[in-house]
């Protein structure tokens, strides 16, 4: 699908893993793409780099104002910058605590109530990376958990509260192998699917959902897992 001249899509955590394959997507589809991170993508990364901390409200108001200035208007949001702190509840500092539900969820409304105007200007849509580990858990990932867990309730929130100008969805990835050791044999035959995620396989799904043959859908999660959350598991 190619999109209408001069959409513009904003993806934060947009320079490596998911947010970089969703980048790479929307402007393969005709967007214009801003992409917010902490640190620049490669130098081959998709769209306009702009440095933020999206924790920041004032950073965020900042970005938006870059947007207004430079591509004067916003038709697709995705909030996907994350980051997890993985250590025992009794030592997880509130200051660690806060770090994560910052970056992964206040973000998020932080850019929402920033972008909202030029979102509503051009009937936008919003995608919100949450994760199954809004359902699920692994121990010693409480911050986490509660932050993908608060998206996607912001999901419906926000659905309600925008539309019908705004659509607002959100994807749940599962295992998506982004970098380090590939996934083994076994790995993949865990999953009804048949193998492990691609960031490749988040990106098909936030361009559809950010796109037209989406217009009856807001509000809505979408679990991108290949199966793994409706299987059950015994041990013997």
């Amino acid at each position: 699908m190619t999109t209408d001249g001069g959409k513009v899509a904003l993806v934060t955590g947009g320079a490596r893993g998911i947010g970089a394959a969703i980048a790479a997507r929307l402007a393969r589809d005709g967007y214009r793409v801003v992409v917010a991170d902490r640190e620049a993508p490669p130098a081959h990364g998709a769209g306009r780099y702009v440095a933020c901390d999206v924790s920041d409200a004032a950073a965020v108001a900042a970005l938006l104002e870059t947007i207004r200035a430079t591509e004067g208007r916003l038709d697709a949001l995705v909030c996907n910058a994350g980051i997890m702190i993985r250590k025992p509840v009794e030592e997880l500092t509130l200051a660690e605590w806060s770090a994560v539900i910052g970056t992964n969820l206040t973000s998020a409304f932080l850019l929402i109530r920033a972008a909202a105007g030029l979102l509503r200007a051009a009937r936008g849509a919003v995608v919100m990376i949450a994760s199954t580990r809004a359902h699920m858990s692994e121990a010693d990932t409480e911050a986490y958990a509660a932050s993908k867990g608060g998206l996607v309730a912001l999901t419906h929130a926000l659905a309600i509260s925008l539309g019908p100008e705004v659509r607002v969805n959100c994807i749940s990835p599962g295992w998506i192998h982004t970098n380090g050791a590939a996934p083994r044999p076994e790995d993949h035959a865990d999953h009804p699917a048949g193998r492990v995620g691609v960031a490749e396989d988040i990106a098909a799904l936030a361009a559809f959902l950010l796109g037209p043959d989406a217009g009856f859908v807001t509000g809505a999660e979408f679990v991108a897992d290949g199966g793994m959350t409706r299987k059950m598991i015994y041990r013997d």
